[in-house]
C-alpha cells in the first residue's frame, strides 16, 4: 500500500508542477532566478532521457519505461528486500517513471524546469519525476549496502 500511495503522490506532484511550468513560463524563455547564482526555474522540453541522451527517440524511451515498470512489477520481490527503505525506493521509482512516461505519451517530450548551477558548472534541467528516480536509486544502493552488512533475520522481514 505504501508503494502505491508514494507512487501516486510522486505522479501528482510531478504532473501538477509540470502543468504549472507549461502555463506560467515561456518555453525556451529566460530562466527565472529563485536563488540567484544557484537555482532557477526554466521551461525546457526534453525529448531524450537523462541529460538529453537518446533525444528524439520517444518510441524507444516509452518502450524502455514500460519494460522497466513490467520488470519492477514482476521481479520486485527478487530485487528488493521487504523493508521500509526498499518499499519507499520502489514507490519513488515507479512514480517517477510513470510521471515522465505520461509526458512522453501525451506530449512527445518531458517537461523539465529545475535548473541548478554554481559558477560555470551547470547541471542539466530536471523535474520532480527525475528527482524521485534519483532519490530511489540512492536509497536502494545505500540500503542494499547496509542490508548486505546487516542481514535481516527471518522475523524482521
Amino acid at each position: 500500500m505504501l508503494v502505491l500511495i508514494l507512487g501516486l503522490i510522486v505522479i501528482l506532484l510531478d504532473q501538477l508542477t509540470k502543468l504549472w511550468v507549461r502555463t506560467s513560463f515561456v518555453y525556451g524563455g529566460e530562466p527565472q532566478a529563485v536563488i540567484p547564482g544557484f537555482f532557477n526555474l526554466v521551461y525546457v522540453r526534453n525529448t531524450g532521457a537523462a541529460w538529453g541522451m537518446l533525444g528524439g527517440q520517444q518510441v524507444l524511451l516509452v518502450l524502455l519505461s514500460i519494460a522497466v515498470l513490467v520488470m519492477l512489477a514482476l521481479y520486485h520481490r527478487r530485487l528488493l528486500n521487504p523493508t521500509l527503505d526498499h518499499r519507499i525506493a520502489l514507490g519513488l521509482m515507479t512514480g517517477g517513471i510513470l510521471g515522465n512516461l505520461i509526458d512522453r505519451v501525451r506530449l512527445g517530450w518531458v517537461t523539465d524546469f529545475l535548473d541548478f548551477h554554481v559558477g560555470a558548472w551547470h547541471w542539466p534541467s530536471f523535474n520532480v519525476a527525475d528527482s524521485a528516480i534519483c532519490i530511489a536509486v540512492g536509497i536502494y544502493l545505500l540500503s542494499s549496502l547496509w542490508h548486505t552488512r546487516h542481514p535481516l533475520k527471518s522475523d524482521e522481514a
